[in-house]
């Protein structure tokens, strides 16, 4: 049976928004959202705060389950499937969750082991991860609380990676990264899915990082997917020479857009 490796059709999550003791309004983080991501795809996710890009990542990461919709990652179905899903996935978030108190060492390992690696092949692994985007070996000991907002977020990718995932979920992943930083990081994706085959869903603000790494790309505003297609078509569909022109002019919405993510303003409500 063939499927995408992401399917996602009439996808929708809303929020409500409570105001002391008493109902609030429902923020519709999305409506309807329909994309599919090929076997060995990246493709990226582009849209200011708000338009739902991280609750997005998030039900598909069965952190979140949606209100309707349908949802599949390598043929599993979520939420019923969301036990072989999380098998299944690598995911970086820009807020990253850690053991602040352990190394990264630490850190990496006990991803590993939990996932069922053995611990000798992958610390191998992880030193080859860490490696490549530029980490120095004098710091694998370190405890994370004593690193930059830069080394730990190479540590989310490395965690990520460590476990060899066949589908990436990066939730603005160079957030934080020095250029250097950056372009390494960058790199080191554009092999992974060269050599591996590795199916990635990339969301960002960086225009620059989506056009390199992103075969097609898909625009969010407000919560739905008002256009999809490669960069060049996406800027041939709006008669514009940049990307960041052909956001604005078919989104009607800027990248800098301030304010939070729906999920971050709502209170949840008990499923």
């Amino acid at each position: 049976m063939e499927y995408s490796a992401i399917h996602v059709r009439n996808l929708s999550k809303s929020f409500r928004k409570r105001r002391g003791f008493r109902s609030g309004s429902r923020i519709q983080a999305l409506e309807s959202v329909t994309f599919e991501v090929e076997e060995g795809e990246t493709y990226g996710l582009l849209g200011p705060n708000g338009s739902g890009k991280s609750s997005l990542i998030r039900i598909l990461s069965t952190l979140l389950v949606p209100d309707s919709g349908e949802v599949s990652l390598m043929g599993h179905s979520l939420p019923h499937e969301q036990q072989e899903v999380r098998r299944i996935i690598g995911r970086v978030s820009v807020d990253a969750a850690f053991y602040k108190k352990l190394s990264a060492r630490e850190n990496l390992l006990y991803t590993a082991l939990l996932y069922g690696r053995k611990a000798a092949e992958a610390e191998k692994r992880a030193m080859e991860v860490l490696e490549r985007l530029g980490f120095q070996n004098t710091s694998f000991s370190t405890p994370l609380e004593e690193m930059s907002r830069g080394m730990q977020q190479k540590i989310s990718i490395a965690r990520a990676l460590v476990i060899d995932p066949p589908v990436l979920l990066l939730d603005e992943p160079t957030t934080g990264l020095d250029p250097k930083s950056r372009r390494d990081v960058q790199s080191f994706l554009e092999e992974l899915r060269s050599a591996q085959g590795t199916t990635i869903l990339l969301t960002t603000h960086d225009m620059a990082e989506a056009e390199r790494l992103c075969g097609r790309i898909g625009f969010l505003a407000q919560g739905r997917l008002v256009a999809e297609g490669t960069a060049d078509d996406l800027k041939r569909r709006a008669k514009a020479l940049t990307l960041d022109d052909a956001f604005i002019h078919l989104t009607g919405e800027g990248l800098s857009k301030k304010e939070k993510p729906a999920e971050e303003v709502a209170v949840l409500e008990k499923v």
